[in-house]
């Protein structure tokens, strides 16, 4: 396994940090609380509990020193039971002698090493005769055999007497209290990250267009003070937005009048020569005024429905053979989604409407996304749009005159208006080169 070099350490753990403020809070409050354990553990443990354990192994073995010398200056059974009477009494020893027998040849060693490697050295260090011990046998006693003459003397000692038997308690509610204080703080930065995702529900919530959505400030006093400040922007966004379609609309009905009056009055006079021109300059601007009136309205209060996408290909594709365009359609029929119905509908009849105005052929498609979103591509075999230009393509009232808009009705706004539609739903559009030949404009929404 190959390290990575110094320089890169920084960059390799920052991408290895959680991304969301839940994560990193999460992070602020357990890690320190680890490091805090770990290292009030390594000190009990370095410190205190391998300190008692070696001077605990060092007292018995002392004991056990004592034993086998006494039992060796006078090697009788009556010593023996002197030894062994003594030794239960003061020291709660088990002193027994097991005639002509040697040592095991097997060592049986415990899980934790060194309370092996501590009562090991106090032996070697207490008692010059070959000892063996087994700390695993019994749970709660220590086995240990001297050899001697005679045979093998046995010492079972309480275990209490070789190793610090409760530190488990001060691990146990060091652990507790570390669960404890854990539990509070993952209780109370949740309560905190939830107001913020609440705050930021209700902005993408805005964003769509759904103003309909009752939120209120609550958390931390900054988390509302910034919810205040939201609700307090979005009152005046949506004041501006109300503010333009009314005058748009004002704009709109007064130029309709005169419209009107004029299209009347090119219907009642005699036929001229230029009667058909000034028609086609009436619809012109009757169309121009449909357009900016749909743009600055956008459809935003239209509420969201489940619908059948290929319904809405459908009339998009029967609007764009009107033109004479050959339009081909694959949706399938059980692929449905929520949607604004009119406002999707005009997005996607735009989209077709700029195919069909510039190919002869266009194609509809629509497909789930593993996601669990969808997909909507609508294809042309047109000239199509240079991909520097891409982007261009989107901005209001832009008409690339040089690729496809050149000599076709039209004010700029189709694509912006689809674009818009697109991002209000939480999704966007894209346009790419088409294996058609020409342009291909993608709607992808989230699910």
């Amino acid at each position: 396994m190959r390290l990575l070099p110094a320089s890169l350490w920084p960059r390799f753990l920052k991408r290895q940090m959680p991304t969301s403020l839940w994560g990193r809070s999460l992070l602020i409050i357990v890690l320190p609380v680890l490091v805090m354990q770990v290292a009030v553990t390594w000190a009990f443990f370095d410190m205190h509990w391998q300190t008692v354990t070696a001077r605990l192994s060092d007292g018995l073995a002392g004991d056990i020193a004592w034993a086998a010398e006494s039992y060796a200056d006078d090697p009788t059974s009556a010593n023996l039971t002197i030894l062994a009477e003594r030794a239960q009494r003061s020291m709660s020893l088990s002193i027994a002698l097991q005639d002509g027998a040697v040592l095991p040849d097997e060592t049986r060693r415990g899980p934790i090493g060194v309370v092996d490697r501590t009562l090991e050295k106090a032996l070697a260090d207490r008692i010059d005769q070959p000892v063996w011990f087994d700390t695993t046998r019994y749970p709660a006693y220590v086995d240990i055999r001297v050899q001697q003459p005679q045979g093998v003397l046995r010492i079972i000692a309480p275990r209490e007497r070789a190793v610090a038997t409760q530190a488990h308690i001060f691990v146990l509610w060091l652990t507790i209290a570390t669960v404890l204080l854990m539990s509070v703080a993952i209780l109370f930065i949740r309560n905190q990250v939830r107001a913020i995702e609440r705050l930021a529900d209700a902005a993408e919530a805005f964003g769509r267009g759904e103003t309909h959505e009752q939120f209120k400030p609550h958390g931390a006093r900054e988390v509302r003070a910034a919810a205040t400040a939201f609700l307090a922007m979005r009152e005046r966004i949506q004041r501006h937005i109300d503010q333009r379609t009314v005058l748009l609309a004002s704009v709109s009905h007064d130029l309709r009048t005169p419209l009107t009056r004029l299209r009347l009055e090119l219907a009642l006079a005699p036929v001229f020569k230029r009667a058909d021109a000034m028609r086609g300059d009436l619809d012109e601007m009757e169309h121009m005024i449909d357009e900016y009136l749909a743009f600055a309205r956008g459809e935003s209060g239209e509420a969201a429905q489940s619908i059948a996408v290929s319904e809405l290909l459908e009339a998009a594709g029967a609007d764009a053979r009107r033109t004479g365009t050959e339009v081909e359609v694959q949706a399938p029929a059980e692929l449905t989604a929520s949607l604004r119905p009119l406002a999707f509908k005009r997005a996607l009849m735009n989209l077709a409407g700029n195919a069909a105005a510039h190919g002869e052929h266009i194609r509809l498609t629509a497909r789930a996304l593993p996601s669990g979103g969808l997909e909507i591509a609508v294809d042309d075999d047109g000239p199509g749009i240079p991909e520097d230009m891409h982007e261009e393509a989107f901005r209001p009232f832009s008409r690339l005159d040089a690729s496809r808009n050149q000599n076709h009705k039209g004010v700029g706004l189709g694509l912006a208006i689809a674009r818009d539609v697109a991002r209000g739903h939480g999704g966007d559009i894209t346009l790419e080169r088409s294996d058609l030949g020409g342009l291909r404009a993608v709607i992808r929404l989230p699910g």
